[in-house]
């Protein structure tokens, strides 16, 4: 698996390092250095990648994401703050017959906290008693807030049939990887549902795992689909 880097900071480093564990080398590493206004995006460059890695910011990846589709790369998307465009996105890989995974988070982790938030918001929906909070918080750097995970754990909330309100607040402070709860309180009690990160080793691996994945592959995928089917 020849793999190109977009992106080559903190994150970028990481799935390099551990590349080599899902059989995969990493051929290409694209930053704002050598890759100002897409330069290093052409055929030549990407001639034996077969899938991409883009993390970078959510100002450049929409650009970036088209760009892949428009060469033939799969792609596998972590960067955040984006997704307002996804439809657009969307409808542009579709066109070209390319391949996007995507994801507001890569962890395995979250993506079973996902899943046990939207199988206990279903239950909570019969009990109006209870009220919902979102609650994130992130390393100082980083660029939006609430995030994408945050959003995406309202989200499945509401696939999970809970209509009522959810109160949904941030911080940002020091170096912290990622935590992100969801919680539910009456007078009588308080059920808390959290994901606390480690470190970045959980999203690097989740996007490598995807990256295996979208060999032989087509159109447009959230990563929570490849994980349960």
């Amino acid at each position: 698996m020849k793999i190109a880097l977009v992106g080559y900071g903190k994150m970028g480093k990481m799935i390099e390092s551990l590349a080599h564990e899902y059989g995969g080398e990493v051929v290409l590493r694209l930053d704002e250095f050598n890759n100002a206004d897409q330069v290093m995006m052409t055929p030549e460059h990407f001639a034996d990648v077969d899938v991409a890695i883009e993390f970078t910011t959510p100002h450049t990846a929409v650009g970036n994401i088209l760009k892949l589709a428009e060469l033939g790369v799969p792609t596998v998307v972590g960067t955040t703050g984006w997704l307002d465009e996804l439809p657009r996105v969307e409808a542009f890989v579709q066109e070209k017959a390319g391949t996007l995974v995507w994801s507001p988070n890569f962890s395995i982790g979250v993506n079973l906290f996902f899943a046990a938030v939207k199988q206990l918001s279903a239950r909570m929906e019969d009990f109006p008693e209870y009220g919902a909070w979102a609650w994130e918080i992130h390393h100082s750097a980083k660029k939006d807030a609430p995030s994408g995970t945050l959003k995406m754990a309202v989200e499945q909330m509401r696939r999970g049939g809970y209509t009522r309100e959810v109160s949904e607040s941030s911080n940002r402070a020091g170096a912290v990887p990622g935590t992100h709860e969801i919680g539910f309180d009456t007078a009588a009690d308080t059920i808390t549902l959290r994901h606390t990160a480690r470190s970045r080793e959980g999203f690097a691996r989740g996007a490598l795992k995807a990256a295996q994945w979208v060999k032989g592959k087509t159109g447009v995928y959230e990563f929570g689909e490849i994980l349960f089917g």
